[in-house]
């Protein structure tokens, strides 16, 4: 079982912050350092120091950080046109060395989109759908050779499909809830499926659907990882994990109903319950972004009994 740490930096945090927080969880030996896409907090709360642009935080932890992996849960396809996505990914996966991995979703949070002037397109998953054929088949295009699409919603002419990322092949991650359509996307361009905020039950039943569709694909089931997001607060004792939960605005009760709660003990046993289901791979979604001795924890009292 992977752990990696999930950041939610619109809710208040500054590149430095997000700094110490990759380069800890490095140190500790998490997997990856990934982050959400959003421009705006969501909830309580004003926010500061303001938002942080996701490619331009991981260009810079390119460049601070030497092993762990980095990425996006998920990049909003709302904000970015595909052909510049592709550019910047690539550029980024060359300054890490060849870490990173690129989750891209839909995009959903409409409130962002008004605040800072980004449009709001009706039809989203179509453009998604697009986006991906788009994303992967620049890079897939062979240098010397050029790549066009013609699509609803996007078209590209000649395109010399340049730069190249330093991986031969970018890991793509597809996630959510839906029951036809995103399994159908996951099953065509994902290396990985993420289920975010799922119970065990939901998340068996959405795995089997990726995992349908992947066959219909002509790919195996096991062709992808399947994965996790989930909030996290461990404690060495009780009021410990009750002084995590308030400080992030949450109950006990409920955390540990909905995510990864309670002693070390409590969340290893959790987190074998969902490896049973198929997930091989857990994102931590850690909200208290200056309680690193929270990574220590985790990295001391449980990532050594995950194997």
């Amino acid at each position: 079982m992977d752990l990696r740490i999930f950041t939610e930096p619109q809710q208040g945090a500054s590149y430095d912050t997000l700094l110490a927080v990759a380069k800890a969880a490095e140190d500790l030996g998490f997997d990856a350092f990934y982050r959400s896409d959003h421009y705006l907090r969501m909830g309580p709360g004003d926010g500061l120091p303001g938002p942080t642009d996701a490619w331009i935080t991981l260009a810079g932890l390119a460049r601070e950080t030497r092993r762990i992996r980095l990425g996006t849960l998920m990049t909003a396809g709302t904000f970015r046109l595909p052909g510049v996505l592709a550019v910047q990914v690539a550029q980024v996966d060359q300054m890490s060395g060849g870490r990173v991995e690129l989750g891209l979703g839909a995009g959903w949070f409409e409130e962002e989109h008004r605040a800072y002037g980004i449009p709001f397109p009706k039809e989203k998953f179509g453009r998604l759908e697009e986006q991906l054929e788009i994303v992967t088949g620049l890079w897939a295009t062979e240098i010397g050779q050029t790549f066009s699409f013609d699509g609803t919603y996007y078209q590209l002419t000649d395109s010399p499909a340049l730069p190249k990322p330093a991986q031969a092949k970018v890991p793509i991650l597809v996630g959510g809830h839906g029951a036809r359509r995103t399994p159908r996307l996951a099953a065509r361009y994902a290396d990985e499926f993420n289920i975010p905020f799922a119970s065990l039950e939901d998340s068996e039943r959405q795995f089997g659907r990726v995992g349908e569709a992947a066959r219909a694909a002509g790919r195996e089931p096991g062709d992808l990882v399947y994965s996790n997001a989930l909030v996290v607060s461990v404690g060495k004792n009780d009021a410990e994990v009750a002084r995590r939960a308030s400080a992030i605005g949450r109950e006990v009760a409920e955390l540990k109903a909905n995510g990864l709660a309670g002693s070390p003990a409590e969340v290893v046993d959790k987190i074998g319950r969902y490896a049973a289901i198929g997930s091989s791979r857990i994102y931590l979604q850690v909200l208290d972004l200056e309680d690193l001795e929270h990574l220590e924890l985790i990295s001391s009292r449980i990532q050594p009994q995950l194997g």
